[in-house]
């Protein structure tokens, strides 16, 4: 894989930095997932790996009165996650850290009750992120996570170009369920994403966003490119998001003295 250019990295971090979210979900999928974890305490310690600049923390907060540690490995994105819990009033009930997501940096492992992960664990490996997760929770814990998945079984090439440069271990729903029980969890129940989790807070604003930096660099070449690469994603949703998806994915820890799942 080519490493991108500073220039490229420029581009790419001011795109996504300033999108609501920087992935695809939205509130309404957050909260069919929770539903799922159906004897979840009143009050939960949730770890959220991979939060970017915490378009799910923010639901999680609403739909929630649970603590929340948010962790991701890009600096910038934690630093504008700190300007919003002050700006929300949420010091109390939110910590964004910096870190790992294959070692977080929380101590004792073992001690929260929800591990949440939103297009994330791919970065790792679905394998180590799995077993990451196990660990961080206590018995009886869930985990929620969302992960790209193959629809067809022939997809295009332009589009396998495209998962294979960055997430190139995609498989099926049935891949997933079996790594989740191979890790130690049962199996609660997933569901694909809604096609308004990829546009409304996501795509749209993307596209909105990609054509702001056109007019702001103007006559400068190497910037139409990168933006033309950039723009390349939510257009290949566009006329190929059949042939794939993402998958939210609930499961559960066995509690203390239980069996695995199934």
């Amino acid at each position: 894989m080519n490493t991108p250019s500073p220039r490229f990295q420029e581009f790419f971090f001011s795109l996504y930095e300033g999108l609501p979210r920087q992935g695809t979900g939205n509130r309404a999928c957050a909260a069919r997932a929770l539903a799922l974890c159906a004897e979840l305490g009143p009050a939960p310690a949730i770890i959220d790996l991979g939060c970017g600049v915490g378009g799910q923390t923010w639901h999680l907060a609403e739909l929630t009165v649970g603590t929340i540690t948010a962790i991701d490995s890009h600096a910038p994105s934690i630093e504008r996650m700190r300007q919003g819990i002050a700006q929300r009033g949420l010091a109390q009930r939110i910590t964004a850290l910096v870190g790992d997501m294959a070692a977080p940096p929380v101590a004792p492992p073992g001690g929260f009750d929800l591990v949440w992960s939103e297009g994330a664990l791919y970065s790792v490996g679905l394998a180590q992120a799995l077993a990451v997760c196990h660990a961080l929770l206590r018995p009886g814990g869930y985990l929620a996570f969302t992960d790209a998945v193959w629809r067809s079984d022939v997809p295009p090439a332009e589009v396998r170009a495209g998962f294979e440069a960055d997430s190139p271990t995609v498989g099926r729903v049935d891949d997933n369920r079996a790594a989740t029980r191979a890790a130690g969890f049962r199996l609660a129940d997933h569901f694909p994403l809604p096609d308004a989790a990829w546009w409304d807070d996501f795509y749209t604003p993307m596209t909105q966003r990609i054509n702001v930096l056109r007019q702001q660099h103007a006559g400068d070449a190497e910037a139409a490119a990168i933006l033309d690469q950039l723009a390349k994603e939510p257009e290949l949703h566009r006329r190929f998001g059949h042939h794939y998806a993402y998958e939210f994915f609930v499961a559960r820890k066995a509690p203390a003295g239980g069996a695995g799942g199934n």
